[in-house]
């Protein structure tokens, strides 16, 4: 595979946050996960190649979508949309009491290093109990994996998402927050 065809795949991956739920119907999602606790309810949704978390708290909701087919995204809501390649961070808040910041990584990777880090990872969204979407393409025999790792307190959900695509040797990292702010 060409390093170029490995550039184009991985400038396909957009982050899309929302001050609005996502309908299903946009996503083949393969798992879910949701966590009521105390002030607010938080829900992830897992599936081949990317994931949405959605946040809500005092009648108001934020949506973090990483996928790479914006096309596929309604515009209604997003209140911010960047390309995940390279290192970003973002920070934003909902209305006076929450507080939003993520964290993207991407990597492209050799074949070699691409399988290890697929290995440990997969063995470590088994051993966190993650949220896991594990597929093989048709034109490919290597492996992918989508899984998200979550952590739940009192006033906040961390999450760690990876996403990990064989075609492009691609690893992307996202560490996303949300938490209520006490004032």
């Amino acid at each position: 595979m060409s390093f170029q065809s490995k550039v184009s795949s991985l400038q396909a991956y957009n982050m899309s946050l929302y001050r609005n739920a996502i309908h299903p119907e946009f996503f083949r999602i393969e798992g879910r996960r949701r966590i009521e606790h105390g002030e607010y309810e938080f829900e992830a949704w897992i599936f081949r190649g990317g994931h949405a978390l959605r946040f809500e708290h005092d009648n108001q909701c934020m949506t973090e979508v990483i996928f790479d087919r914006t096309d596929q995204l309604p515009e209604r809501g997003q209140s911010a949309i960047f390309p995940c390649a390279g290192e970003k961070d973002h920070e934003s808040t909902m209305g006076d009491n929450v507080a939003y910041v993520t964290s993207i990584q991407t990597e492209v990777l050799t074949d070699h290093l691409y399988l290890g880090t697929y290995n440990e990872m997969l063995e470590h969204g088994r051993d966190s109990d993650g949220l896991m979407s594990v597929w093989t393409e048709e034109a490919h025999s290597k492996p992918n994996l989508s899984l998200l790792d979550m952590q739940r307190f009192s006033d906040e959900v961390h999450v760690q998402g990876y996403h990990l695509r064989s075609d492009c040797g691609l690893v992307l990292r996202t560490q996303t927050i949300f938490r209520l702010k006490n004032d």
